[in-house]
């Protein structure tokens, strides 16, 4: 038995989240997710995590009911964090929002050191400078707490928009909006804080910034809104002293975004460069390296999407971490030139949260994979070897293997993906087999997934195909293009390839076998089910049905428009699951979170009448406080439970047992 088994213990494992090193390379911060008392929740809390020569166990800095998270080293060694947990120097103090808050490199209590109406979000800092991000209501700054009181006494919820977009993933936007504030640290506060931002209006949505060495400029990333509801991600820097903004990086058609980071000597930027899409042009990203005083800059590292960047610290070259064959590894790029480009760990894993040390022999990161829950470890750069450093949170075991497969489409191109075993599939023994699509559809199976969770199929006996069909990340562009505006014909034509090499291995049942797929994922398991009569049941998620309709009620319609046209175009009609109704036979399971702004509920609803009234057999799985993801834990033990039982069902060929979760 292991933690994979019950889906009780398997949401009872703790998380480790991100990763920060100190600026004397003793000790890393870590954000640890975990179980709240009462089961229902999940927290946060910061742990440190000696290393550099002084290598220990791993120990808690904080404690509270609202969590810690966003932690940064202060230049000192000071950790600078945010929390909604009440100032206990304040009387009734009941705090709603975040603040920032400091916690003493000496030890000690966290002191708060500066909050606002809104609550504080990012931080970066430099020397005593501080920078954050937070939400800001238009209007006189004096009063926007008692307006904010206002508007909540007054049970007001509307806004009222004027712009494109009106939410973002999970959330809605407004009535405030994102401005960036810069103080100085204190003694006990922070002090002379100002906004540097006073016109940014939607700007700053969603944006990501990065603090000049000296604390002298901010590099933010700046939203140019453009007609028809398009906008454009431009690179701004801005004058810590002065507030004054320049423009730095702006291209028509293409968009500067994170990851973000800025040389040690402060003189160039490295950060994503994106081109904007369109019917006959593929979704690119590619490393950028700028010029901080003149903007010039060109592109590094071609056909490697950037994950993660990290600066060497003599400045001369940045560590990126990229999708690549399955796995994210790290590459040196070279400033020198273009083409310089160096892969420097070699394992089946991927890395993020890069942090080097200061004499740049050592990079720290957190190491994880498929099969590999995400831990931190250290690379030695100048041969690449990976040493994993105590955690803490301990990586459980998984349940079984994880093998490597590929195949040859029908076009010629090589098909790859994983393929989890359990434990005691053998050719006496065949497993059934899952064919998992990843959503996306510009991403890859080479990560470990706390939502997307192989191994509790495999710890209930199932093998299960993860492969990377076209327009998977890590393969050249060519396999991004080969897909580009033709995403279900394609696909298919990919998945069965290497669903094919599969089913003739002898360790797997090749007349049980089931389909499931969230997102994009969803929608391939959607146009599978009109398409294909090979699955016993199909599980989607989140899913894409009519086309239309969803391209024009997502949370980011320019970005589908660009791929799919006008509404009413004939991409539309060729490409949508919902006009091959009259195709289906297969069993579904339909799952959705009411919370979903990126795939809106509306395609559930309208996939769960279609099914019911041509009465395809089906079940409806509905989370009215999820969004895009399950994340409550009860809610996730209901999700894999389900689907465990329709899987019994139709794939195995069990009676039907309603789990106890949602009776």
């Amino acid at each position: 038995m292991s933690a994979f088994n019950d889906i009780r213990d398997y949401v009872a494992i703790p998380r480790v989240l991100s990763l920060r090193l100190s600026p004397d390379g003793s000790r890393l911060i870590s954000a640890v997710q975990s179980l709240n008392a009462d089961g229902k929740s999940y927290g946060t809390a910061l742990w440190a995590i000696p290393v550099g020569g002084r290598e220990g166990e791993p120990y808690r800095l904080t404690r509270s009911a609202k969590g810690e998270a966003g932690a940064v080293f202060t230049d000192s060694g000071d950790v600078l964090f945010t929390s909604a947990r009440p100032d206990p120097t304040v009387k009734d103090s009941a705090d709603e929002v975040a603040s920032l808050w400091l916690l003493p490199r000496a030890g000690g209590e966290a002191r708060q050191v500066a909050t606002r109406p809104g609550g504080i979000g990012a931080v970066r800092t430099a020397g005593d400078v501080v920078v954050f991000a937070a939400d800001v209501l238009d209007g006189e700054a004096d009063t926007e707490e008692e307006r904010r009181k206002a508007r909540k006494d007054a049970g007001i919820s509307a806004v009222l928009f004027e712009g494109y977009p009106v939410r973002y993933w999970d959330h809605d936007l407004g009535p405030g909006r994102t401005r960036l504030f810069a103080g100085r640290l204190g003694e006990d506060r922070l002090e002379d804080v100002r906004d540097l931002t006073p016109d940014a209006g939607e700007a700053l949505r969603e944006c990501g910034f990065e603090l000049t060495p000296d604390g002298a400029t901010v590099v933010v990333t700046w939203r140019t809104y453009l007609p028809k509801g398009e906008w454009r991600t431009d690179l701004v820097a801005i004058d810590v002293a002065t507030g004054e903004r320049r423009v730095l990086l702006s291209e028509d058609r293409h968009d500067f975004t994170g990851p973000l980071a800025i040389s040690p000597d402060g003189r160039r930027v490295a950060c994503s460069r994106e081109r904007f899409t369109g019917l006959d042009v593929s979704a690119r990203s590619e490393l950028w390296i700028a010029d901080l005083a003149t903007g010039q800059g060109r592109a590094y590292a071609p056909d490697l999407f950037p994950a993660a960047v990290e600066w060497a610290p003599d400045s001369s070259a940045v560590h990126l971490a990229a999708d690549h064959q399955g796995r994210r590894p790290v590459f040196r790029v070279s400033v020198a030139g273009p083409g310089d480009v160096a892969r420097l760990t070699r394992d089946d894993a991927s890395y993020s949260n890069l942090a080097v040390s200061a004499d740049g022999r050592a990079l720290y990161a957190l190491r994880s994979g498929v099969g590999i829950v995400p831990g931190p470890a250290r690379i030695d750069v100048a041969n690449g070897e990976v040493a994993d450093v105590p955690s803490p949170a301990p990586r459980p075991e998984v349940p079984g293997t994880l093998t490597e497969i590929s195949a040859t489409a029908d076009d010629g191109t090589t098909i790859r993906g994983w393929l989890v075993l359990p434990e005691r599939a053998s050719a006496g023994a065949p497993a059934p087999l899952l064919l998992w699509v990843h959503g996306g559809p510009i991403a890859s199976w080479n990560d470990w997934q706390w939502r997307w969770q192989a191994w509790i199929m495999a710890a209930h006996g199932y093998a299960v195909l993860m492969p990377d069909p076209c327009l998977s990340t890590g393969y050249g562009q060519e396999m991004i293009d080969r897909g580009w505006g033709n995403w279900g014909p394609r696909t298919q034509a990919d998945l069965d390839a290497i669903v094919d090499v599969a089913l003739a291995r002898d360790d797997i049942d090749a007349e049980r076998i089931g389909a499931m797929g969230g997102s994009y994922g969803g929608y391939m398991a959607n146009w599978l089910a009109g398409h294909s009569d090979r699955y016993k049941a199909i599980v989607t998620h989140a899913s894409l049905w009519n086309l239309d309709q969803f391209a024009g009620t997502t949370d980011a319609a320019m970005f589908w428009q660009r791929e799919f046209g006008e509404p009413g175009s004939e991409r539309y009609s060729l490409l949508s699951p919902h006009n091959s109704l009259d195709k289906i036979t297969t069993p579904l399971l339909v799952i959705h979170g009411d919370k979903d702004y990126r795939v809106p509920i509306g395609e559930a609803l309208r996939l769960w009448w279609d099914l019911r009234r041509t009465e395809v057999e089906a079940k409806f799985l509905y989370f009215p406080d999820e969004n895009h993801w399950i994340l409550k834990p009860g809610n996730a033990v209901a999700w894999y439970e389900t689907v465990l039982a329709f899987l019994a069902q139709h794939v195995l060929g069990e009676e039907w047992k309603r789990p106890g979760s949602v009776a």
